[in-house]
């Protein structure tokens, strides 16, 4: 085992102290994710968005006593039992220390790479495998410079073959990963437009790619992907390949769709045979034929390939959090269940706060390669750590080592037994995270627990919305802090929900429009200050009771707020100012009367002041944009001296960030586009759409020409057509607005057009033409049909149709 006085060497440090030597289990670079201090490592890494130094203390009184560092100067005093390796880079030290834990192992190891289906045909491989082999594989999509070091630290004395992915998006990062992961063997997947804003060509892509390769034993790809082929025939790197159109090592000779299978026949060493492949779509079956090249040359029967393959299953790429019954919250995360699975799920079960007590129904861990005892031992410590309040055992061999489990434990032989003794008055307020192997079918568990069946569903991609915060992030000076606008139900996405992660990622406050939006964020564990912006008078003692922070913008209010408050109570308040927009706020004219009622109630203090901006997103404008930017510089300067101290400022938008930078101030605050649309227009392509929503179709029919749709009788058919009848109206957010071929949406890949006019609780579209039955998935907005697009269609702004969509609608969130 890896100790603490051999990072000096193995890093190249001479710099550092030691005060105990002691093993190095657990290798940390997220603070917000520590659940065992003994034995761990921590990586105090600089990022565009964070410095990890900024947590030391914190983690060190959690009981962590091993640290790397960039900068040490006076870290002895503070912690005087830590030990503590300073280096010149933290993530090359990581990587570093994962290179040689690697070269302790003689085993084969397989690296992918590609620009789509890494995750999918590592996963899938390492089903493929498993009945045969001790498989270690990257947790998810673990394929970053930080991810790769931590999937490869996993690798333990009982595992015979590694799998791991690695993903650049730049030039420069894949011979880290090299050094890294050290394969033996290698798929590339293929070559797309995936990250193209990194490289200058597909060609340099391709090469950076293949570094990955470069001392490889063989590498599969298909050889119809002409960049691949060549660069890696350039490089003399040996190859096995597959083709559907010249000849390869495998050749695929005929493909042919057969019910829900595509029966794929090819040549082998000469012999003609065929293959049964449990898919239809294309990129799922170019996904399985690389995993077939790979179980051919590792001489697996013939007979064994079609077993195993019959048995291969869809890979569940996202994890995702939902509304369920009596309080309850669900993170469904099925279908994956392995010890690095795990772990992933209950950091995301510990940061969710404020839900309740926290449950975890867990089912037997298959196919770990490791003894019972010890892994279940694992397990038991993992959830402990984690702070799991209820644990629920599903399988015969957890229910089989059930005295490992301490508290409160409940065990059943099957997920049916479960079931059968399942009543919803067992769970109330838990979080509850369900981990389990695929073959338990724990999707029966999430349909007993689902509290909405509506079919209409807003998908919220939790993950679009981070990228979308630390774009903004980028724009923002060194110090200038971000306020996040939470308010209208988080612009429809979930006000809980996306006010957690936030506050995960550590943003300075959050701002609501009423006094209950605030108080419900107290009430779900959001401990960050929030601003509220349209506090009343009777909400004055709730609003000082759960700590929020009101705006104040007539001196009619304030005296109102005065009246209420205590003397000797301290509260922060935040003033308008009106700088032109001439809606809410103080003038320069009310300085007199404002500054001299806050002298004399010195307990209220001032934490910010700021204004609003009417046209920072259009250009037209900027005359009047820079007119309220002096307006308010000069206003805040004359507060700060009536005050006799300085306060936060702040006045910019989504908007105003990207065109204003000049003007961040102390800081910023982020609205829409935090939720994928930028108000300006000029940088769309660099955010990411958060929300999709969807429903179904109820039902088809046909109608002839000349008939009517609809109530008024309003769509008229032209010629004879295909209608489906979908899900959705306007009691659901769907405007009414979208009749009549002013909306569409998108089934099966192609757009149909609204027919007739929207009702209440379904509409109509057109499907003349388009493959569609009743059940099929309907995209009402997403990423193919955007929110920007379908406001411009019907006269309105994006923020309307988002915040529109009805809280009957069932939310869930998801996480790749």
């Amino acid at each position: 085992m890896l100790t603490f006085q051999q990072l000096f060497p193995i890093t190249g440090s001479t710099e550092g102290r030691l005060v105990q030597d002691r093993p190095v289990v657990h290798l940390l670079t997220d603070s917000r994710k520590l659940s065992q201090p003994a034995g761990t490592l921590f990586f105090a890494i600089r990022g565009k968005h964070n410095d990890g130094h900024l947590y030391l203390g914190q983690l060190y009184g959690l009981g962590v006593r091993q640290f790397v560092v960039e900068e040490a100067t006076g870290l002895a005093a503070l912690y005087p039992e830590a030990n503590i390796l300073q280096v010149k880079d933290s993530l090359i030290a990581l990587q570093a220390i994962a290179a040689w834990h690697r070269a302790q192992f003689r085993i084969p190891v397989l690296g992918i790479t590609g620009s789509n289906g890494k995750t999918i045909v590592k996963e899938w491989l390492a089903q493929l495998l498993s009945p045969d082999e001790m498989v270690v594989k990257s947790p998810r999509s673990y394929n970053s410079q930080i991810g790769v070091p931590l999937s490869v630290w996993q690798l333990d004395e009982h595992h015979i073959f590694g799998i791991f992915e690695a993903g650049v998006s730049q030039p420069g990062e894949m011979a880290n990963l090299q050094k890294i992961i050290q394969p033996t063997l290698g798929v590339f997947t293929n070559i797309g437009s995936a990250h193209d804003q990194g490289f200058a060509s597909h060609e340099q892509k391709t090469a950076e790619k293949l570094q990955l390769f470069s001392q490889v034993d063989l590498l599969f790809y298909c050889r119809d992907h002409t960049l691949i082929h060549e660069a890696a025939q350039a490089k003399g790197i040996p190859a096995f390949t597959w083709s559907r159109k010249q000849a390869a090592d495998v050749t695929i000779v005929s493909s042919t769709v057969s019910g829900h299978k595509t029966i794929v026949g090819y040549t082998f060493r000469g012999e003609q045979h065929s293959l049964a492949i449990p898919f239809t779509d294309e990129a799922s079956v170019e996904n399985t034929l690389h995993c077939l090249a790979v179980l051919l040359y590792r001489g697996l029967p013939l007979t064994d390939i079609q077993d195993r393959m019959d048995r291969l299953q869809p890979v569940a790429m996202r994890l995702e959090m939902k509304e369920a019954i009596n309080g309850c919250y669900l993170i469904d995360d099925t279908y994956n269940n392995d010890l690095a699975g795990l772990s992933i799920a209950l950091d995301l079960l510990a940061s969710q706060l404020g839900r309740g007590r926290r449950t975890l129904i867990l089912s037997d861990l298959l196919e770990s390669g490791m003894a019972e005892e010890k892994l279940y031992a694992k397990v038991a410590t993992l959830t402990q750590a984690h702070g799991v309040e209820r644990l629920i055992g599903i399988g015969p061999t957890i229910q089989a080592h059930a005295a490992k489990f301490e508290g409160d434990s409940t065990f059943f032989v099957s997920t049916g037994d479960f079931l059968q003794q399942f009543s919803p008055d067992q769970f109330r307020n838990e979080l509850i995270l369900l981990k389990g192997a695929r073959v338990f079918g724990f999707e029966k568990i999430v349909h007993a627990f689902q509290q909405k069946v509506h079919g209409t569903v807003l998908e919220v991609n939790l993950d679009a919305l981070v990228h979308n915060l630390n774009y903004y992030r980028s724009k923002l000076a060194s110090g200038t802090k971000l306020m996040v606008m939470v308010k209208a139900y988080a612009y429809g996405s979930g006000s809980f929900e996306v006010a957690n992660l936030l506050q995960f990622h550590r943003v300075d406050y959050l701002a609501v429009a009423y006094v209950d939006e605030g108080v419900s964020l107290r009430e779900h564990g959001i401990t960050l200050p929030v601003m509220v912006m349209n506090p009343s008078p009777d909400s004055f003692a709730k609003l000082r009771q759960y700590n929020l922070e009101p705006e104040i913008y007539s001196l009619e209010q304030l005296h109102d707020f005065l009246a209420t408050a205590q003397a000797g109570v301290s509260h922060k308040i935040h003033l308008k100012l009106d700088t032109g927009m001439h809606r809410l706020g103080f003038t320069g004219e009310d300085f007199e009367e404002l500054f001299a009622l806050l002298r004399q109630h010195p307990q209220v203090r001032v934490a910010s002041a700021f204004s609003h901006l009417a046209g920072a997103d259009e250009a037209l404008h900027d005359d009047f944009t820079n007119m309220q930017l002096a307006t308010f510089s000069k206003l805040a300067e004359e507060a700060e001296a009536r005050l006799g101290y300085t306060f936060i400022k702040h006045i910019l938008n989504s908007a105003g960030i990207v065109r204003f930078p000049e003007h961040h101030l102390d800081m910023v605050r982020l609205g829409i586009g935090l939720y994928g649309v930028e108000a300006t227009g000029s940088q769309q392509e660099a955010l990411q759409p958060v929300s999709t929503l969807k429903t179904t179709i109820s039902q088809i029919k046909r109608i002839r020409q000349g008939e009517t749709v609809g109530y008024s009788r309003k769509g008229i058919a032209d010629t004879d057509k295909t209608i489906a009848t979908i899900a959705i109206g306007y009691a659901d957010g769907y405007d009414r607005r979208f009749s009549n071929g002013g909306g569409e949406v998108i089934i099966n890949g192609r757009r149909a057009p609204i027919i007739g006019n929207v009702c209440m609780d379904m509409c109509m579209v057109d499907v003349t033409g388009i493959p569609a039955k009743a059940g099929d998935e309907v995209v009402v907005f997403g990423p193919q049909l955007t929110l920007v697009e379908l406001a411009r269609r019907i006269g309105t702004i994006p923020y309307e149709l988002l915040t529109n969509v009805s809280a009957r609608v069932k939310r869930i969130f998801f996480s790749e």
